[in-house]
């Protein structure tokens, strides 16, 4: 701390063993190690007041960095349900319609009026059929290609070099055939 040396400390004793005496220096000894520690136990507690504080300080800022991304999160997700909501409203609305056509169909409206709309529902109708078959077509082919992407490519495997026990027979065995002896010409 003061960059006292060993010689220093007992050029600084002998001094005061001069100065004080041999009778009071333990006493004067003992109170400036007191002192001393008392110094050290006040150093360390400011230390630890300070790191506490620059802690507190820390975790302050992650409080705030963690709120400001909780309220980030919050609006992002009221905008995606806001999205949803309007995109379910337009579905309940084409919903809506299609039954409102769908009953038009089952009770026509009467004169010539009423056969022209039933006739242009019918045409609304089968292109809006066709536009389904042809993206529901499309998603088909998608997952076709998808599918054929991710499967694996399989190959004939050759056998030839396969143990004798795990190839296939070819053809089952012969039996074999009875021994005869051959007849001695008694006939």
């Amino acid at each position: 701390m003061f960059d006292i040396g060993f010689s220093e400390l007992m050029v600084i004793g002998v001094v005061a063993l001069l100065v004080l005496g041999p009778e009071r220096l333990p006493k004067v000894a003992r109170t400036v190690g007191h002192l001393m520690g008392r110094l050290q136990r006040y150093v360390a507690d400011v230390k630890s007041d300070i790191n506490r504080e620059m802690q507190i300080e820390e975790l302050k800022r992650l409080q705030e960095d963690a709120r400001k991304t909780a309220m980030e999160l919050e609006s992002s997700m009221r905008q995606q349900v806001s999205t949803l909501e309007h995109q379910v409203q337009d579905s309940l609305q084409t919903v809506n319609a299609a039954v409102a056509d769908l009953e038009n169909s089952i009770h026509p409206p009467e004169g010539a009026a009423g056969a022209q709309a039933v006739q242009t529902a019918q045409a609304d109708q089968a292109d809006h059929q066709g536009q389904l078959l042809d993206a529901a077509s499309l998603q088909l082919d998608q997952q076709l290609a998808a599918a054929e992407a991710q499967a694996p490519v399989h190959q004939p495997v050759d056998l030839s070099s396969a143990p004798a026990s795990m190839q296939a027979p070819m053809a089952a065995p012969a039996a074999p055939a009875p021994s005869v002896a051959p007849s001695e010409g008694k006939v």
